[in-house]
């Protein structure tokens, strides 16, 4: 790549704006660190600005992360724009793009959140939740506004694959089927979240792990999950 190659596509992640996706990917990458909910160089988050597709790369430790790092591809022809030489896509780039084309969404992120991990041991088919506050903060996705504290959260569970990209034909199948949910569990592995903003994914991610913990201590302590009518 000549350097006024390199120069035009730095231009794509190089910004003082502390919005611009690049700049959000890296910050929400060190806090989701801070969390626990990404660990090593695992999970990921990419973020959508029109035509333009921002992701975290592979194999760069998420609290260490820089614009200079992230990968920038075309939605329309799903051809890289910017792709920076010394570092690998991400493999989850076909689960994300799979959120963007089914539900048009504006961000997706990918934890391995241990929440995340130990309610895919202890529900089977799905994840349900309800009346509790925090389901308020989820959108309704097939009707206008959020949910009611009285609603029952509903998220599908994957098998999980030996390979992140393999996962892509059965996470379009759940999302079909389950048009209500903005997320997807993956057994043994973690979750995908999406929005149809950046900060609409990540309250849904923070309310979704919420809800997840809080499932769990409801197990342990013998305390239905679902609140009979």
């Amino acid at each position: 790549m000549s350097s006024t190659a390199t120069l035009r596509s730095d231009a794509l992640v190089l910004s003082s704006d502390p919005i611009h996706p690049a700049n959000l990917i890296c910050e929400f990458c060190r806090m989701f660190y801070q969390n626990g909910w990404v660990t090593g160089t695992g999970g990921g988050i990419s973020i959508r600005d029109e035509d333009k597709i921002y992701l975290a790369p592979s194999g760069v430790q998420k609290e260490r992360m820089i614009p200079e790092n992230i990968f920038v591809m075309s939605f329309k022809s799903q051809e890289y724009i910017r792709r920076p030489l010394s570092l690998k896509p991400s493999a989850c780039t076909p689960l994300f793009m799979a959120a963007y084309s089914i539900r048009n969404a504006g961000a997706c992120i990918h934890t391995h959140s241990q929440n995340a991990v130990m309610c895919t041991l202890l529900f089977d088919e799905v994840f349900e939740i309800s009346s509790i506050e925090q389901i308020k903060a989820l959108p309704r996705i097939t009707r206008p506004g959020n949910m009611w504290y009285s609603d029952k959260l509903v998220i599908p569970i994957i098998e999980n694959t030996e390979r992140e990209e393999e996962l892509e034909s059965s996470l379009r199948v759940a999302i079909e089927k389950y048009p209500s949910a903005t997320a997807v569990l993956v057994r043994r592995h973690g979750i995908y979240v999406w929005g149809e903003t950046t900060w609409k994914a990540k309250i849904y991610n923070e309310a979704i792990d919420y809800l997840l913990e809080l499932a769990i201590k409801m197990k342990q302590l013998g305390i239905p999950t679902v609140k009979d009518v």
